[in-house]
């Protein structure tokens, strides 16, 4: 187990810095530069401001100090947001993306394994039926169309939460639910079809013959195989939710980490976009080991290799 788990903060330590070099390439393709939207600027402040920030030196030198900066935990100042470090802007609006997106894996989770179970018990009845046709649409519906028919349904036609910000408890119910949408349709078909899978196993046959009762034999034996995908699934899922979480939040004005990346992209603040792409991914990685260790502590029959 432990040297997986080096082997596997290795790889990520590895892919981070791919991630790392990509971005800050990619970025430096992208014509222009960030100073130059500003028409209020003269020629020689835009010199000026590139030489403060160090875009005035080659590329290869510019990629070097950003990666030795990047190796001390330093992610640059903000190219928009003067005086402010990237490292200060994400510490300040990160909780916010974590605590939205937190709680629609909760939700997720909650909603979608219990309505899988149900869909594969009653498989083929009309209660089934109807699961189903939920699950479909929910995958079929992307969370910015969700939030707008939310925000314009709940917001503002009925007028019975809050459209803007979190500052209530009723603030979280909308942007929670666009975000909770897709992964609790997609848990919902995953466990089902999980479940009905390990239910047509040879010792699952071996239960019934036994006299085991279908409910025992779906809640009792069959469930802790069959949740296995979705643990799986949860690493990506949390992934997708983080990214997912910014346009939502552009939408219902929440003040995270969302926003300010959507506003770094429009105004190439570069130094912005690269640290909060790495940040991510290094998210993503973490979480992919965590729920990688945990298959294998509710399998122990897994070899993780």
């Amino acid at each position: 187990m432990a040297k997986y788990i080096i082997k596997r903060v290795a790889m990520g330590i590895f892919s981070i810095f791919i991630v790392a070099t990509v971005t800050f390439f990619v970025m430096n393709l992208v014509p222009g530069g960030p100073f130059v939207a500003e028409k209020s600027i003269s020629a020689a402040a835009q010199q000026a401001l590139a030489e403060k920030y160090g875009l005035d030196k080659p590329l290869g030198v510019q990629y070097v100090n950003y990666m030795e900066s990047l190796l001390h935990g330093d992610l640059g100042l903000s190219l928009r947001q003067r005086g402010r470090t990237v490292n200060q802007i994400i510490a300040s609006k990160l909780p916010v993306s974590c605590r939205l997106a937190g709680i629609a894996v909760v939700v997720a989770l909650c909603v979608g394994i219990p309505l899988g179970c149900i869909s594969a018990y009653n498989r083929g009845k009309w209660l089934d039926n109807v699961i189903i046709v939920f699950a479909t649409c929910g995958i079929a519906i992307p969370s910015f169309i969700s939030s707008v028919l939310l925000l314009y349904q709940f917001g503002m036609k009925m007028k019975v939460l809050p459209t803007v910000g979190l500052n209530s408890a009723a603030a979280y119910i909308m942007p929670v639910t666009a975000l909770a949408i897709y992964p609790s349709a997609y848990i919902t078909r995953l466990m089902r079809s999980s479940l009905l899978d390990v239910m047509g196993q040879d010792y699952m046959r071996t239960a019934r013959a036994k006299g085991v009762s279908q409910f025992m034999i779906l809640f009792k034996h069959a469930l802790r195989n069959a949740i296995l995908p979705v643990i799986t699934y949860v690493g990506p899922m949390l992934a997708s939710l983080m990214t997912g979480s910014f346009v939502v939040e552009k939408i219902f004005s929440v003040p995270g980490l969302g926003r300010d990346f959507v506003s770094a992209i429009t105004n190439r603040d570069y130094t912005m976009i690269m640290g909060t792409t790495i940040l991510l991914s290094s998210m993503v990685i973490i979480a992919n080991v965590i729920v990688d260790i945990l298959y294998k502590i509710i399998d122990p029959r897994i070899k993780l290799q």
